[in-house]
């Protein structure tokens, strides 16, 4: 479907496009900035429209923008009022559907926001915490490698990490995989993260010590343990982002089921075979 817009064919000549020459000052939403047969197109419409432009266009400066927004503003307002009771079927459910998908979705949307206050972030974290703590603390392990193609190679490494070389140092030259360039550390990982071989050797190790070359089927590994613990609950800031996730996904849901639980619904789908979905031609009629 072609989208109408005037930014397409005036990219170019909006970068000399004269300031506006509305005042900043006394200015709402409702500020009517013109007119289309007596349709008011207001600063709301011209705001509205430019949060939904491309980066491209939105990355202009605003004296570029103004005037060629407004103008497509106003054509559209122009076919929308010559066009109006003319739609086909086909123009008019799709047109209904994105009303009726625009509505929904806004309505989602502002449920979710509503849900991130600092009081429901704090009371899931409670309840994260709880329930990890719950859990059998389990160890988790904090260990750098360095990996590289071939056991010789690894070999030769391994001689000069026991010569007193620095583990991170030969990572960083020498391991050819992302953790190079942090020193080849892996960060801290439970049980289950890692390959079964890996495992067993950072189990094997102990903190401080390092051992290689061990084989998998990435390459050969030199492999050092930093560090043990037991699991325990992450501070909110490692689970914050998640956490926040779960409280827009709920509240979603529960402005969904509310919605469906208090409308009266009337399912008569059943009674059609499925395969109607291919008849398109039928929009035609």
């Amino acid at each position: 479907m072609v989208r109408f817009s005037r930014l397409n064919v005036t990219f170019a000549a909006a970068l000399a496009v004269a300031t506006p020459v509305f005042a900043q000052e006394d200015v709402s939403h409702s500020t009517v900035i013109a007119s289309v047969n007596g349709a008011e197109i207001t600063l709301g419409h011209l705001l509205a429209a430019h949060a939904t432009l491309p980066d491209q266009f939105r990355s202009m400066p605003a004296e570029s923008l103004f005037e060629p927004l407004v103008e497509q503003l106003i054509e559209q307002t122009a076919l929308m009022q010559q066009t109006e009771g003319s739609l086909t079927v086909r123009e008019q459910i799709a047109f209904e559907n994105e009303q009726r998908a625009f509505i929904a979705n806004a309505a989602l949307s502002r449920a979710a926001e509503e849900a991130l206050t600092e009081e429901n972030i704090e009371t899931a974290y409670t309840a994260f915490v709880t329930e990890f703590d719950g859990r059998e603390p389990t160890p988790e392990f904090n260990a750098s490698h360095i990996i590289v193609e071939t056991e010789e190679e690894a070999q030769e490494l391994r001689a000069l990490l026991d010569e007193g070389a620095d583990f991170a140092e030969l990572a960083r030259e020498h391991s050819m995989d992302g953790a190079a360039q942090g020193g080849g550390s892996l960060g801290w990982f439970g049980l289950g993260a890692m390959i079964p071989e890996f495992e067993e050797a950072v189990q094997a190790l102990d903190v401080g010590d390092y051992m290689g070359p061990l084989e998998t089927r990435f390459g050969w590994h030199l492999v050092l343990l930093n560090d043990t613990r037991m699991s325990s609950a992450p501070p909110l800031d490692e689970v914050r982002e998640a956490l926040e996730q779960n409280l827009q996904q709920e509240a979603a849901q529960a402005a969904l089921t509310a919605a469906t639980e208090a409308a009266t619904i009337e399912r008569s789908y059943q009674e059609l075979d499925p395969s109607v979905l291919m008849r398109g031609e039928l929009l035609d009629e």
